[in-house]
């Protein structure tokens, strides 16, 4: 059996599709964002599960909510990075498909400008609203909101770095790829 050198193609995680806009050196920051996905929803769920059990039984675990919040907001900002990374949001990805030539490329390019400008903003106010919840605590257990809010600028910065690495591989390297030579259903009348 011969040693896989290659991190992407070794593991599940990583999207093999739309490889062409992706920087080998990216792949393991990639399969991070995935696995914390998963520890986020995991961690949502069985908060929520718990937090139904105890309050049935009468009693109740406060901090379970808190732990639910900030499960669910990490899994949010942290999702729409792995998204972005993965090529797998909602972002004209559908018509762009079809498209070849230089209406793809202003297209493709112009979507992801638009999509780092609103990352930029994450970054920027996100920061700013994380310092300015440093010195605000969620009671009962006064913990910074930060721990919820850090996310959003973290979640800005990786999605500016990750559109930048795709308009850069789609000018050099097109951003037509294999999989847009899949077959297109036929549509139903």
């Amino acid at each position: 059996m011969a040693a896989v050198t290659d991190f992407a193609a070794s593991r599940a995680l990583i999207l093999q599709r739309h490889r062409h806009l992706k920087w080998k050196w990216l792949d393991p920051l990639e399969a991070g964002l995935m696995a914390l996905c998963g520890v986020c929803i995991g961690g949502f769920t069985l908060c929520t599960f718990l937090d139904v059990v105890t309050r049935t039984i009468g009693h109740p675990w406060l901090w379970l909510q808190q732990a639910t919040t900030a499960f669910f907001a990490w899994g949010v900002f942290v999702g729409i990075a792995a998204a972005t990374r993965r090529n797998d949001h909602i972002y004209l990805a559908e018509i762009t498909k079809r498209m070849t030539g230089t209406d793809r490329w202003v297209i493709e390019t112009f979507n992801r400008l638009i999509v780092l400008i609103v990352a930029g903003f994450m970054a920027w106010f996100g920061y700013k609203n994380a310092m300015l919840d440093l010195g605000s605590f969620r009671m009962p257990w006064l913990i910074p909101l930060t721990v919820y809010t850090g996310v959003v600028p973290i979640s800005g910065a990786l999605v500016m770095l990750f559109c930048v690495e795709q308009m850069v591989n789609g000018w050099h390297n097109g951003f037509e790829g294999p999989e847009d030579d899949e077959l297109v259903p036929e549509p139903v009348e």
